[in-house]
């Protein structure tokens, strides 16, 4: 088993939540004095860095100007090289000193590692270790998990999350976590293909994709599993439950297969949400979610015009 450190494992997990509940998806990230902006992709399980901050702690440059410049024309010559690592940088909204979202170049993980590489500083391999540790948002199982589990409980519980809800929550990350271990392990890779199988399972058990249930809820960047209610978060991990059980009863390798593995465990869940559906009058599938004075009226019409 890899070990893990544990001090970087809870500084990590504190980051995480500092950010607060409704912003899990955009927060800060420290190394040394330097506040690296970050944000997570939740559709292909994803961290991105912004490039400048980067720049500005290798190159211990505390003016933001001065570190721009120096990406762009660190970026000049790359392009010049034809280095693939600036084709592979994004670009997306991210808040700034004064408050307003601007447009900034980011990276994930393994391209900000290649970047590095045309950097000299001193600070090169500290920072590279940095973010091998801070660039995964999930945390081994086998380190302190009764600690991180109480610390993730008391965060819900400010942000008004109810004990059975923070339970299911947790009960469902657990069922997550077992599952992509298994796509992990028979060829499936982090990022778009496990997105695709994820949407797959969720439009067999809710009849509607991951997309179009954030947009039921008045979502935009936030996590859609953050803003689930009970019902759909135990519905999301009995789909979840189901197809890692029948993939491991199946052997399925690679996308093909695991395909086949995620609709017919979606397709379980849809039927024990439909048989309760009608047993009780109600839908499961909702548009509530915990952002504060989003559920407006016409949300709720929109909820209604969906799950008819």
């Amino acid at each position: 088993m890899r070990k893990v450190n544990r001090n970087y494992v809870a500084c990590e997990y504190m980051l995480t939540y500092n950010a607060g509940m409704e912003n899990l998806n955009e927060s800060l990230a420290i190394f040394e004095s330097y506040k690296i902006r970050r944000h997570y992709n939740d559709e292909i399980e994803t961290w991105f860095f912004s490039i400048v901050d980067i720049i500005a702690a290798l190159t211990d440059q505390k003016d933001h100007q001065t570190a721009r410049k120096y990406w762009n024309k660190l970026k000049e010559r790359l392009i010049k090289e034809g280095s693939q690592s600036v084709t592979n940088c994004h670009q997306l909204k991210l808040e700034a000193a004064d408050g307003k979202k601007y447009l900034t170049d980011v990276a994930d993980t393994a391209t900000l590692l290649r970047l590095i590489q045309s950097v000299p500083s001193p600070k090169a391999e500290p920072i590279k270790l940095w973010l091998a540790k801070v660039g995964y948002e999930r945390l081994q199982e086998s380190v302190d998990p009764e600690k991180s589990l109480n610390r993730a409980r008391e965060n819900w519980k400010k942000h008004g999350r109810s004990k059975k809800w923070i339970e299911q929550r947790m009960l469902g990350q657990h069922t997550r976590n077992k599952l992509t271990d298994y796509w992990s392990e028979h060829d499936i890779k982090k990022g778009k293909e496990f997105a695709i199988l994820t949407n797959i399972i969720h439009e067999e058990w809710a009849e509607l994709s991951v997309k179009d249930h954030k947009q039921m809820k008045g979502l935009k960047t936030q996590n859609l599993r953050d803003h689930m209610t009970e019902a759909e978060l135990i519905f999301t991990a009995l789909a979840e439950l189901s197809t890692r059980q029948i993939a491991e009863s199946e052997n399925a390798i690679g996308m093909p297969q695991n395909k086949v593995a995620s609709k017919k465990g979606g397709g379980i869940a849809r039927k024990a949400r439909l048989e309760l559906e009608e047993k009780t009058g109600r839908k499961v599938v909702s548009g509530k979610n915990y952002l504060k004075n989003r559920e407006t009226k016409g949300i709720e019409r929109r909820i209604k015009r969906r799950v008819k």
